[in-house]
């Protein structure tokens, strides 16, 4: 058999390596467990944005029942859009000067609730991305910092090793200075 499991990845960059044999040589090329983190904010976040599409789809469906909401939510976003979209495809085709109905209400205000269901998702989707970036931020920072006290604490014990080291060297050099001024036994 080739393999039980080679390599198994995923979307939450799980990695997971076993012992696999070559077909017909029967070597065994082992490889080494390797199981990520499961990365749980990653999850979250994941999670939170999947919930963001109902939340947005639940606000499209109140900015459609609800008059307020669709007269100075939707609307006004809306025709700003259609606006902006036609006389760039207007100046595309070449035509300057030409006059842009506004959409219908029914038009504007299914556009203006489409428009801020993608904003939902798309804030809720920056969010995520802050959040994930500022705790990498906050990790790579304490990993730093990590280094640096091993760092200082290596250092302050090699200063304390040298400074023993040069007081044995100072010792030494006084025992055999002694030992030189004692009188050499003469052989009978």
């Amino acid at each position: 058999m080739w393999a039980d499991v080679c390599v198994i990845p995923s979307i939450y960059n799980v990695i997971a390596y076993t012992t696999c044999s070559a077909p017909h040589t029967g070597d065994s090329v082992s490889a080494k467990m390797v199981v990520g983190a499961f990365p749980i904010a990653k999850l979250l976040y994941l999670g939170v944005r999947q919930m963001s599409k109902p939340v947005a789809n639940r606000i499209k469906a109140g900015a459609r029942r609800s008059e307020f909401f669709k007269n100075y939510v939707c609307l006004p976003p809306a025709q700003l859009y259609h606006w902006i979209e036609m006389r760039t495809k207007m100046r595309i085709m070449g035509f300057r000067g030409a006059t842009i109905k506004p959409l219908n209400e029914d038009a504007a205000a299914e556009l203006g609730a489409e428009l801020l269901g993608e904003a939902v998702i798309f804030l809720v989707g920056g969010g995520c991305m802050v959040l994930e970036y500022s705790r990498q931020a906050a990790n790579s920072r304490r990993k730093e910092e990590e280094l640096n006290e091993t760092l200082t604490s290596l250092q302050t014990q090699l200063a304390e090793l040298t400074l023993t080291t040069e007081t044995l060297d100072a010792q030494l050099r006084e025992v055999n200075r002694q030992l030189m001024h004692f009188p050499v036994p003469t052989k009978k």
